[in-house]
């Protein structure tokens, strides 16, 4: 027998109402509201607010290596930055995954036009996430074999360059405004950026993310989980030690000073060839083996699709097993002559009729992947699937 529910609004005193709501199969008031009268009634056990479709756009560039000039040509027709080379405003979440710095001149106005970039669009309610590459470690080790000498004539010295990279304003952003890895979740209801995985957003959309890291999130790695937290506060703790130690000389010419003599075992592993810097096997492996281990890390990490740049392909952003591992550094600087690229990402979910309530209604989640170029777009995966939950927007 269906429940009948009758809606009555009774004056108790001056400008005060009781509203009172009498479920007819009960004989019986089913509940009451007290509330100030403002000429509104409130909305009935029965209300709820309408699903609705939700979309992100997401644009990931790999390595830059000083070239400013081919940097902007990206931005510009990956449509993160407008003609006025300001943010656009027209992308959700812009990923740069590292090697701003080394072979070629431009570090000083790449940094800087980073940071400009990350306050225009925090000031649009969008999201710039950068990413620290095996070359910002190298040059903040005082490893300098990658440095040109137009590049070093840009800081007038050796003594002002260290300074910079590592007190001054490009080693103070490196410090709060870069990480060496990021997730990036695909929904709201799963948390910010960067919130680590495993969390408490279990669910239907658990892994609906993407991780980002220079070289790669090895299945080895002993660091993966909670993901990227802990990789996160390891190269946190190591960058710290680097920045506030005497600056070695530069090597060449000077010998190469490694790492703190006080660096953790974590720390040491994290810059290994096996850690998320420098790892090259899901670029060089065979795709038997990557798409066997893919799954693995994927799960550990909470996430449905690994970002990375480090291993250049110069024809073409590289998708491999579906489009769960990308490799986004075509070597777009003029020091490699690759191709000029980038990587777009539509997310959407969008409600698939109207349940009886929000918790038992049915999505279509929707993933485009495409490769951009100068001259043409490539897609590398359009995958859907269907999901039932609560997911309404605020």
């Amino acid at each position: 027998m269906s429940v009948r529910i009758l809606t009555a609004l009774v004056p108790l005193a001056l400008g005060t109402f009781i509203v009172l709501h009498y479920d007819l199969a009960a004989n019986a008031a089913a509940y009451v509201q007290n509330f100030p009268f403002t000429g509104l009634v409130p909305a009935t056990p029965n209300s709820r607010k309408e699903p609705q479709p939700y979309t992100r756009h997401i644009v990931a560039v790999g390595d830059l290596h000083g070239d400013w000039m081919n940097a902007r040509k990206v931005l510009h027709f990956s449509g993160v930055i407008n003609d006025q080379d300001e943010w656009s405003g027209d992308v959700d979440f812009f990923a740069q995954t590292g090697d701003i710095i080394d072979r070629g001149p431009d570090t000083i106005k790449l940094f800087t036009f980073m940071d400009e970039l990350r306050a225009q669009a925090q000031a649009q309610g969008d999201v710039v996430l950068s990413m620290l590459g095996n070359h910002e470690w190298m040059n903040a080790l005082g490893d300098w074999r990658y440095v040109y000498p137009t590049e070093l004539a840009t800081f007038d010295s050796v003594k002002a360059r260290q300074t910079m990279l590592s007190t001054g304003a490009i080693g103070r952003s490196w410090a709060s405004n870069y990480t060496t890895a990021s997730r990036l979740p695909l929904h709201p209801s799963l948390g910010p950026p960067n919130t680590p995985y495993p969390s408490q957003h279990e669910g239907p959309l658990s892994h609906s993310a993407l991780s980002f890291v220079h070289g790669g999130l090895s299945p080895s790695y002993s660091n993966l989980s909670p993901f990227p937290s802990k990789i996160n506060e390891i190269s946190d703790s190591l960058l710290r030690k680097l920045q506030s130690r005497d600056q070695p000389d530069p090597h060449p010419p000077g010998p190469y000073a490694g790492l703190p003599a006080d660096a953790t075992h974590d720390e040491q592993e994290l810059y290994g060839s096996n850690g998320p810097l420098w790892y090259r096997g899901w670029a060089q492996d065979t795709e038997a083996a990557v798409c066997k281990d893919v799954e693995g890390v994927l799960q550990k990490t909470g996430t449905r699709r690994m970002i990375m740049g480090h291993t250049p392909d110069f024809d073409n952003i590289t998708s491999r097993c579906g489009g769960k591992i990308i490799i986004i550094d075509t070597g777009i600087s003029r020091a490699y002559g690759g191709v000029l690229s980038a990587l777009s990402i539509h997310y959407t979910l969008e409600p698939i009729g109207k349940a009886l309530t929000l918790d038992e209604q049915e999505w279509q989640e929707r993933e485009v992947v495409s490769a951009l170029y100068e001259d043409r777009q490539e897609i590398l995966a359009d995958d859907t699937r269907r999901v039932v939950g609560n997911f309404a927007t605020p």
